[in-house]
């Protein structure tokens, strides 16, 4: 299979080559230049999560041999989760919770950040490359870590991170600020997401950073890497599959999923199961009070002209959904259409697809976004019904498959997938369920875990005894002038 541009068909590469680069050159983001084959229910039904993810990979990432794969999903899926079915299933009363957090920083980056570093140091010592991989990379709270602790000391590889200074919670910035490494580096900056993420974008095709790139070569580990997406199209077949094997549904029956996602990534994941023949009815896509997702799957108009909200839930505190190109893509079947969009979001601010493309879009996904009101009374309901506890993320989408029930009537299993550990945002879920809410957020995390006696993960407990590494902030307008001196660094190594 080749990778081809969202915006020029002309340029192709290997499964590699979209790993290492992560974005083509002229902005666009990797997809398949061929449909995707259709997995067989007996490549992925009562098999180990490791087994599905070499059957899954071998379609999408085919470039690589069976061996090379092998390697990848046996490093990346081991003993730093504390699960051995990687993504659990969780029952709850009106659904089930596919428990994507935990993996060594609690959070569902960890699956697709786990393998990466293994995808790209075997598509380096195939190409017998000298150079060093720049990996830069934007996060809202995440990512970041995951790709942090992915990376860490990882031969020929440079890292670096970029978060909003006042966009993520204490605990996911202390993750970042204490990482080890010693070819790591992480920059907070002033402003949002969308910021971080421009500022990324643009650095691979600024003439200034790539003048500085000598025996340099910059990457991301954005999900604009088709290397950070193929992965999660893993856990939608291994929940499935669970489904099927304690009874619920038999092979072949429908089911619903619902996705907390600001970037698209995760639910467009959804999307390429379902195109990989994975019996998916509805992808409920759910968001926060920055709905700029919800609008559009409603309206087909893509606008970014419109408030910006700090959330509970922050990771979702996003207005430029980069992954969407790639869904414009594939209902397009048209590289000059999706680059048509990208032109006009990036001059105008928004853009409206034809009617008939967005009929198309919705037969397949439904939108729907929830207030902080709503959001704590999600966490504080199903924590004194049944004491489960979850994380601001999922409760918006928890939230989101309880209003897509009430207006449908749908009775199809729904699995909602829970993208962090409620400990990750331990003062906000606390609030939910508890008025005594303590400054320190170590002190939240130990009174959640008396309230709910669960344990706090490892990774986040040792945050309080782990010496900050990394202080500095910049301004959004010098991202650019930063990036190129980092490359200057780094080409002198």
């Amino acid at each position: 299979m080749r990778y081809q541009s969202t915006r020029n068909h002309s340029i192709s590469v290997t499964p590699q080559e979209a790993v290492l680069h992560g974005l083509a050159e002229d902005g666009g983001l990797f997809v398949p230049s061929e449909p995707l084959p259709l997995l067989k229910s007996e490549d992925y039904l009562n098999k180990s999560y490791q087994d599905t993810a070499q059957n899954v990979l071998s379609i999408l990432l085919d470039g690589y041999s069976k061996d090379e794969l092998h390697r990848s999903i046996t490093s990346a899926y081991d003993t730093r989760f504390n699960s051995t079915d990687i993504v659990p299933l969780t029952k709850v009363s009106d659904g089930w919770l596919m428990e994507l957090w935990h993996g060594p920083t609690s959070a569902f980056k960890d699956i697709a950040l786990t393998i990466l570093p293994h995808l790209l140091s075997e598509a380096y010592g195939e190409k017998g490359r000298d150079d060093t991989i720049a990996i830069l990379t934007a996060t809202s709270g995440d990512t970041g870590k995951a790709a942090l602790s992915g990376f860490a000391d990882v031969p020929h590889t440079a890292i670096t991170i970029f978060y909003p200074s006042d966009g993520v919670s204490e605990i996911q910035k202390l993750q970042m600020q204490t990482s080890r490494g010693n070819n790591v580096m992480v920059v907070a900056v002033r402003g949002n997401f969308d910021d971080c993420q421009r500022m990324v974008k643009e650095a691979c095709r600024s003439k200034a950073v790539l003048n500085a790139c000598h025996h340099v070569t910059i990457s991301s580990a954005n999900s604009i890497n088709i290397g950070r997406l193929a992965p999660q199209v893993v856990y939608y077949f291994t929940s499935y599959s669970k489904l099927v094997s304690n009874g619920t549904i038999q092979a072949g029956d429908p089911v619903n999923f619902v996705v907390p996602t600001g970037n698209f990534g995760d639910i467009l994941a959804g999307y390429l199961a379902k195109q990989m023949g994975l019996p998916v009815k509805r992808l409920i896509c759910a968001s926060n009070s920055n709905h700029v997702l919800t609008d559009f799957l409603n309206t087909g108009t893509y606008s970014v002209h419109r408030p910006f909200h700090l959330t509970m839930s922050p990771s979702m505190d996003i207005l430029i959904s980069s992954n969407l190109e790639r869904l414009l893509y594939f209902e397009s079947k048209d590289d000059s259409f999706a680059a048509s969009c990208m032109e006009q979001l990036k001059n105008e601010g928004s853009y409206t697809i034809p009617e008939d493309m967005l009929k198309n879009i919705r037969s397949i996904f439904s939108g729907y976004w929830t207030d902080e009101e709503s959001c704590r009374k999600e966490i504080r309901t199903l924590f004194e019904n049944e004491h489960v506890l979850i994380d601001p993320h999922t409760a918006v989408a928890y939230h989101a498959m309880h209003e897509y029930q009430k207006e449908t009537g749908d009775q199809i299993p729904c699995i909602v997938l829970s993208t962090a550990s409620p400990y990750k945002f331990a003062k906000d879920v606390l609030s939910c369920i508890s008025s005594q809410v303590p400054e320190d957020p170590f002190a939240a995390m130990q009174k959640l875990s008396s309230l709910s006696n669960t344990e706090i993960p490892a990774g986040l407990a040792e945050l309080k005894d782990l010496p900050i590494r990394f202080h500095t902030v910049i301004e959004n307008q010098d991202g650019i002038s930063f990036i190129t001196k980092r490359m200057e660094e780094l080409s002198h190594d």
